[in-house]
């Protein structure tokens, strides 16, 4: 059956292009997400595939397109 979807794919946008290794976050997803921690917004940073909280000063990654919002899993903003 093509054209159907099982519910598991991946928020991404639909103009990523996985074969190039590129994937965007769907906007609006982006729009919804805050920091679990400040409940501030958060920003996008495609080339390293995470959500940047300012405010709390923490990248959350994503994996497989799926933002993975655990405090615990976050990169110090200072680390590299």
């Amino acid at each position: 059956m093509t054209g159907t979807t099982t519910g598991k794919e991946a928020p991404i946008d639909k103009d990523s292009d996985p074969r190039r290794g590129e994937r965007r976050l769907d906007p609006k997803l982006l729009e919804i997400l805050v920091c679990p921690l400040t409940k501030t917004s958060l920003d996008y940073d495609a080339e390293r595939q995470e959500l940047i909280s300012r405010a709390a000063g923490l990248a959350y990654p994503i994996r497989d397109g799926i933002p993975i919002m655990l405090p615990e899993e976050a990169r110090k903003l200072d680390e590299r």
